[in-house]
């Protein structure tokens, strides 16, 4: 694709999230007046009289309504609308010059990521990395850094508007450094996502979920993000029934935890996009204090 096409693809693409923005704007108009209904039948009071002579329609709208259209349109959740009617192509590379042990940690990776496709960073800048995803039609990138050979970043951009989540990695453990670690296969796996809470918890919710297609019923291979006091762990599984109620679990790897700083609206070449949440390090202190 020349670079022309890819700036007026860009351009239509700006031209919809305004368009949608628009629509969202006039959704909650028309939400705030369903509710005023709502909640004047539900006491059994008058109607009130700004949304009198638009009754009629409301009305129709209310009884029509189901739980996806009762809250109106919303553009920040209109990046995974989707979600799980195609399967993703990932894109997964690291920052540059990448130590032997980000290598690795990038290739195991791309295992546990179906149809995930690694690519090396070599002197690409970030613009022409994103760029480049794009017109190969990939849905996410994931982009691995490392502070002195030790992996300590995960960034995930969805493509091609964003959101872009950005999470500090510890406690690394490789496949190879796992005692006795069992064999790995290739299927789909089953997602198992716990601990997520709250409207940013379900939000990075369909952020991760957002990288795995829909798996068979009969996959007997599972990835579980489990958040503990906004620390995510990471744990990778295959399983296998070793009686009439008994399930044999074998980890396979790697293993990692992972903690949200940033969560911005834009790809990640956006430096200047609307940040949705940024850890602020007085959030450190507050320790009853739980986003996810």
């Amino acid at each position: 694709m020349s670079n022309t096409s890819s700036i007026r693809r860009a351009a239509r693409q700006r031209r919809e999230y305004l368009y949608r923005k628009s629509l969202e704007s006039q959704s909650t108009s028309t939400t705030d007046k369903k509710r005023q209904l709502i909640s004047s039948e539900a006491k059994g009071a008058p109607v009130p009289t700004e949304i009198r002579n638009e009754y009629d329609d409301l009305k129709k709208s209310v009884d029509a309504d189901d739980v996806r259209t009762e809250e109106g349109v919303k553009t920040i959740d209109d990046e995974y609308a989707t979600l799980g009617l195609y399967d993703p192509r990932i894109c997964v590379t690291t920052s540059r010059e990448p130590s032997s042990r980000l290598k690795q940690f990038s290739k195991e990776i791309n295992l546990i990521v179906p149809n995930a496709q690694r690519i090396n960073r070599g002197g690409y800048r970030v613009d022409e990395l994103v760029n480049a995803a794009k017109e190969a039609d990939f849905t996410d990138i994931i982009v691995l850094q490392e502070t002195r050979g030790e992996p300590d970043g995960l960034v995930i951009s969805h493509l091609p508007l964003g959101p872009t989540a950005f999470f500090s990695l510890s406690g690394t453990v490789l496949r190879h450094d796992i005692e006795g670690v069992g064999s790995m296969s290739e299927v789909y796996p089953h997602v198992l996502l716990d601990g997520f809470e709250s409207k940013l918890g379900a939000r990075i919710g369909n952020v991760l979920r957002s990288l795995f297609p829909v798996p068979k019923p009969d996959s007997k291979r599972v990835v579980t993000f489990h958040n503990d006091n906004d620390f995510i762990s990471f744990r990778h599984h295959m399983y296998a029934k070793s009686g009439m109620d008994k399930v044999a679990l074998s980890e396979v790897g790697p293993r990692f935890e992972m903690r949200l700083y940033q969560l911005r609206l834009g790809t990640l070449d956006q430096t200047q996009a609307e940040m949705e949440y940024v850890l602020r390090p007085y959030q450190n202190t507050g320790k009853k204090r739980k986003v996810l």
